[in-house]
């Protein structure tokens, strides 16, 4: 990593004489690029490395044809030879679900929710105006080939881990007729294809700008709104998305200069919608059914609500007898009840006390009638108390956070953790259990154990609504 940062100041020196001041990584997201925030007394920039050259090229490609048309794209400043490494321009670290989560289902998010479809509209209609759609990614338009693939997507990773029966031939003949379907849409320009509150940047100023596009091809644009309106973690409020869609299409016409038939285009928006319900739960399948990972196994309940409401209140406009089916069976109680956790209410007595700990001070004893409980022993884990400059910070501070996430196991660790103790605490709540201690211990009690224990409190928060007692016992003694 430290070879990545040289190589970095060094494609920064060639475009700037500013001096560097500081090069935080950044979080990780589902990619395999690495994100980093070069500070400098002035400003601050984003470098990105990818080993995906032809996904870093497109990438560069849309946004110097972007900016042409002045649209809200970051500016690309430099290049490295290899074209494995650039420079942007920083949009700051709030998204549009930022916002959402902080201030929750208020008339200014709304708002600034509307202004992202409206700019989303240029960038569709504009940024397809002269883009050379041979340096996507996939020389293919988002047609019937692409849209088989995410119904595919979703058959093989969630429909068939459910193992219910039906009627697999029939199945595919539907999905074939669903894609001839919508893959005649009447419009087609640039598609964002991961269009979604995450990928949109909210400015001081109010304004929002777009990150994360590489993966565009022309298509539809329906399926945008879609992706943003129905994307579960965001979890929107029903009127919210009729209105948005409304201003969207309002918007559209505005900038293609001409009416749209809008019964059609809603139409053809509700098939898009549920493309891209199904194409998130085969994500979500693959990510938590087959590789167990905890953050996307607490996200398909509400993608699976999500697809319960578009079943009971909108049509398709095209007969799949077979794939209203598995849709009914999708969304049945049975289903979405094996997915739901169940969590804790004001009257229940479950009490988890989460301690991180240092081993030279000894194992927290439980005091509590029963005793037991789990001790997780961190010291396998890469000790970022060992680097000088973390060793008078803690796995509270966010460079220390930072570290533990990007550059060590910790997240494989906690996926673990999380796997086991959500066994545990679903069963304590079920049977009114009303203790559990969990321990993370490491050399010093100061960075991975109290870094593991602050993530254990927060998903048993998010997942269970339990009540936390968290405690970092060697906090006194902690390096200063």
């Amino acid at each position: 990593m430290q070879a990545l940062k040289d190589d970095i100041v060094k494609l920064f020196m060639a475009y700037s004489d500013a001096a560097i001041t500081a090069i935080d990584k950044l979080p990780q997201a589902g990619s395999e690029r690495h994100y980093f925030r070069i500070h400098t007394e002035e400003k601050t920039y984003i470098a990105t490395y990818g080993a995906n050259l032809k996904e870093n090229e497109a990438f560069i490609y849309f946004s110097k044809h972007f900016k042409k048309k002045q649209l809200n794209t970051p500016e690309i400043l430099c290049i490295s030879t290899d074209k494995n490494l650039y420079i942007q321009e920083d949009f700051g670290d709030v998204s549009l679900l930022n916002k959402l989560e902080e201030q929750g289902v208020i008339q200014p998010v709304y708002d600034l929710y509307k202004k992202s479809l409206q700019q989303l509209v240029q960038l569709q209609v504009k940024g397809h105006d002269g883009l050379d759609y041979k340096k996507c990614l996939t020389n293919t338009s988002f047609g019937k080939q692409a849209i088989m693939a995410d119904l595919l997507y979703f058959k093989y990773y969630f429909l068939d881990a459910l193992r219910q029966p039906y009627d697999k031939q029939k199945l595919i003949d539907d999905f074939e007729a669903l894609s001839n379907y919508l893959s005649h849409t009447e419009y087609k320009y640039f598609m964002f294809r991961d269009f979604q509150s995450r990928n949109i940047m909210v400015k001081e100023d109010g304004s929002v700008h777009f990150i994360d596009y590489q993966g565009g091809m022309k298509g539809a644009p329906q399926y945008d709104v879609a992706s943003l309106l129905w994307q579960a973690k965001a979890n929107l409020p029903d009127d919210w998305k009729q209105y948005l869609l409304e201003d969207y299409m309002d918007a559209f016409e505005k900038v293609v200069g001409e009416p749209i038939d809008k019964d059609i285009f809603r139409s053809q928006y509700n098939g898009y919608v549920l493309i891209r319900l199904l194409q998130v739960l085969g994500a979500y399948g693959f990510r938590g059914l087959f590789e167990r990972k905890a953050h996307f196994l607490t996200s398909i309940p509400l993608a699976l609500q999500n697809l319960k409401w578009f079943v009971h209140n909108q049509s398709l406009g095209i007969a799949v007898p077979e794939f209203k089916k598995v849709l009914e069976l999708c969304i049945s109680d049975e289903v979405i009840q094996e997915f739901t956790p169940v969590q804790a209410t004001t009257e229940t007595p479950l009490l988890v006390t989460i301690n991180s700990f240092s081993y030279k001070k000894g194992i927290p004893a439980d005091v509590t009638e029963n005793g037991g409980g789990y001790v997780f022993d961190m010291r396998g884990i890469l000790n970022p108390g060992r680097i000088e400059v973390y060793k008078t910070q803690s796995g509270l501070n966010k460079p220390v956070k930072d570290f533990l996430e990007q550059q060590t196991d910790m997240p494989l660790f906690l996926n673990g953790v999380f796997s086991v103790i959500d066994i545990s605490v679903s069963e304590y709540i079920k049977r009114n259990f009303s203790s559990l201690m969990i321990n993370f211990g490491c050399t010093g009690g100061q960075h991975r154990s109290v870094y593991a224990a602050e993530a254990l409190a927060r998903h048993l928060r998010n997942k269970f609504k339990v009540k936390i007692n968290l405690t970092h016992t060697n906090k006194d003694n902690w390096v200063r």
